[in-house]
């Protein structure tokens, strides 16, 4: 039995590399064509877009993973199915269930594996993928993070601590130097507003240093309210948030909590939080949905049709759980039970399949 499974992992794994290796092909040469028209903008070449579409790929394999899974295991089922193997093997005993359990061991594996790429891996890779690209293009960010960020403004630095919306900023400071690159003052304000011109800070406190003596000096004051200009616009802010998808499930964990604790509005976070804790299951459902599809179909050998309805499939999964999601956002509805019911549909669906053909 042991150099059975041997020989199904073996021919899953390699159908299952073989789609990944394609589809993420596919996505890459479109994102390569998103990224021609900047070619040639500041310092940023050929090789640099080709740079950063490579550091993109471990998201582009985790965000297809569940197609990835699916349809590896439906070719690599359906091989054997197309040499009559799966026939042979039935005849000698072996049964659908045990045939379903090898699969589900294999196709696991392989699934905690695409979980740790898209949960450490992915994150990190885009992070730096996305700076890179920033600093190859002229852009001013210094660097940034779901919480804030840091930006150079003319010569002030600005840091802040927690972007909530694009226009509410916490724990704001701004770093003044002098014209020797030293020092001059620092302003901080716990809140602080931007209207896409101006950063207006409420009762900041004003930090001036005096370098004249031998000893600096420290002036402190407390300020009604300090308005200044800068360079920057609404849209740069807001292309420094992250989609929630670009976050690891921690990341999105502790967002979500820090949400909750100042009373703001959690939605996508929240349905993206629990599609991830789903995923496991999901990705489970969907290897038992192909069990019975292929032994339904054991004497036909196309791996075309099988193809096709194993993107049906997928996409259907897909475009129901992303549906379900913008229904939840929209109408209010429990975000776990949204991100939760479609694998829980596909779940019954598959296991009911599953026994229909194990019973023939």
């Amino acid at each position: 039995m042991k150099i059975l499974d041997r020989y199904i992992a073996k021919t899953l794994l390699k159908y299952s590399l073989s789609v990944m290796v394609i589809l993420v092909g596919v996505f890459a040469f479109f994102k390569f064509l998103e990224e021609v028209d900047d070619i040639g903008r500041a310092s940023y070449t050929l090789l640099d877009s080709l740079a950063y579409i490579g550091l993109m790929i471990p998201s582009m394999a985790y965000t297809l993973s569940s197609l990835i899974i699916l349809l590896g295991a439906i070719l690599g089922l359906g091989y054997l199915a197309s040499n009559s193997e799966l026939v042979i093997m039935r005849g000698s005993g072996v049964s659908i269930v045990s045939v379903t359990k090898t699969t589900l061991k294999i196709s696991i594996v392989f699934a905690i594996i695409m979980i740790l790429i898209g949960e450490f891996i992915a994150p990190i890779s885009s992070d730096y993928a996305k700076k890179y690209r920033s600093q190859a293009l002229g852009q001013r960010v210094v660097t940034s993070s779901q919480k804030g960020f840091w930006i150079k403004d003319g010569d002030n630095f600005i840091h802040v601590d927690r972007n909530i919306s694009g226009k509410l900023f916490k724990n704001v400071t701004i770093i003044k130097p002098n014209d020797f690159n030293k020092l001059d003052s620092a302003v901080y304000s716990d809140s602080a507003n931007f209207d896409g011109k101006e950063i207006n800070m409420q009762t900041p406190k004003m930090y001036q240093l005096d370098f004249d003596n031998k000893f600096t000096k420290i002036d402190r004051q407390i300020l009604p309210k300090y308005t200044t200009k800068v360079d920057f616009d609404q849209e740069l802010i807001q292309s420094l948030k992250k989609d929630p998808k670009e976050l690891s499930t921690w990341q999105l964990f502790k967002y979500v909590s820090f949400l909750h604790a100042n009373k703001l509005s959690t939605g996508s976070y929240e349905v993206e939080l629990y599609s991830r804790i789903m995923k496991p299951l999901t990705l489970i459902a969907m290897i038992v949905l192909s069990i019975p599809f292929v032994f339904g179909s054991l004497r036909d050998s196309s791996l075309g049709k099988k193809i096709f309805m194993g993107v049906v499939i997928s996409l259907f999964f897909e475009l129901s759980s992303r549906i379900g999601g913008m229904l939840s956002l929209r109408f209010e509805f429990n975000h776990l039970l949204s991100a939760s019911l479609p694998t829980a549909i596909v779940f019954v669906i598959a296991i009911l399949m599953l026994y229909r053909v194990s019973v023939r």
